[in-house]
């Protein structure tokens, strides 16, 4: 039968046996070994995929081991402690306010943020909230602490997270500052400072006088008078006369400002210094009374002057 130009009739077409070369026997047998041995040669190739690669040296490498998930957790636990104790010695700390002292301004159950660097840049003004210790003033010294030191470390974490606290730390408003002339009160019942009325009913609890008890102190150099917003429901300055400082404390007690409340979420605020501490009145009389002692002192010491040269006159005169 005649084919068509350019067309291959299967009837022609050559057979496998017509298609392989002389001589493929061989080719023809290893085909059939490895239909019949089909995982022989995979087999082979998976193990030379496990076996280690040879390094320059020679040697067989290994694989990098895991860490385990216990020593991660030891670093990690070991990082944040480190971390917390640094935090809480120089920077900021969590302290929880436990009674109503400074009722409205903070509640009992507020965590508020305390910054122990304010203080190593501008000094201590009237109006701050601060923390302070009264361990040695207002109470005893404080004992020791735990000599475990993973006591310790725990104790650091606690605190700075506003878990615990020491029992001798407290929270006041500064009313006084050194120098300052700080009475209660005036014909109108407000508390004065060098003389000068402060309007407190933007921070004093609602419905409380600023004071029911009367008092008068010049705040001795390096001290401060402290109250509490809720007058009478706080432990203050106002009733530690008898203590040492007639119930100033001491500027280096101090902890730190507290700028902001930080729990719970519905009481998220700052805490400013109120403006009535800025009122131009106040400065002004702070100003005069930081310079009273260096404007007394100049009287004197003109005398002191005059008289050693009427002394030194007199003596000339003899010889």
């Amino acid at each position: 039968m005649a084919a068509e130009p350019g067309r291959l009739d299967s009837e022609d077409a050559p057979g496998p046996e017509s298609a392989r070369e002389p001589g493929s026997q061989a080719g023809q047998d290893a085909s059939r070994s490895a239909a019949q041995n089909p995982d022989q040669d995979g087999g082979q190739d998976q193990a030379a995929e496990q076996e280690p690669a040879e390094t320059e040296d020679g040697s067989a490498g290994k694989k990098r081991a895991k860490r385990p998930f216990w020593r991660e957790l030891a670093v990690i636990v070991v990082a944040a402690l480190v971390l917390t104790i640094l935090l809480k010695a120089f920077v900021v700390q969590v302290f929880s306010i436990p009674s109503g002292s400074m009722e409205n301004t903070l509640m009992p159950g507020d965590r508020v943020l305390v910054n122990k660097l304010v203080y190593r840049f501008r000094s201590i003004e009237r109006g701050d909230v601060v923390v302070f210790s009264g361990a040695g003033s207002w109470d005893p010294a404080s004992p020791p602490g735990p000599g475990n030191p993973l006591v310790r470390l725990w104790d650091d974490a606690t605190n700075l997270v506003g878990i615990s606290a020491p029992g001798t730390d407290y929270i006041k408003r500064v009313i006084g500052v050194p120098g300052d002339h700080v009475a209660c009160c005036d014909a109108a019942g407000r508390v004065t400072v060098n003389g000068v009325p402060l309007d407190e009913a933007t921070y004093v609890h609602p419905g409380e006088v600023p004071s029911t008890d009367r008092f008068k102190i010049t705040v001795p150099p390096g001290r401060l008078w402290v109250m509490g917003d809720n007058r009478s429901d706080s432990d203050d300055s106002r009733y530690r006369t008898d203590d040492p400082g007639g119930g100033t404390i001491p500027e280096s007690a101090v902890v730190g400002r507290a700028f902001v409340i930080i729990w719970p979420a519905s009481r998220w605020g700052t805490l400013p210094i109120p403006s009535t501490f800025s009122q131009p009145a106040l400065q002004a009389a702070a100003a005069a009374v930081t310079s009273a002692p260096a404007v007394a002192a100049i009287p004197l010491a003109t005398g002191l002057l005059a008289y050693r040269r009427r002394r030194n006159r007199n003596s000339s005169h003899r010889d």
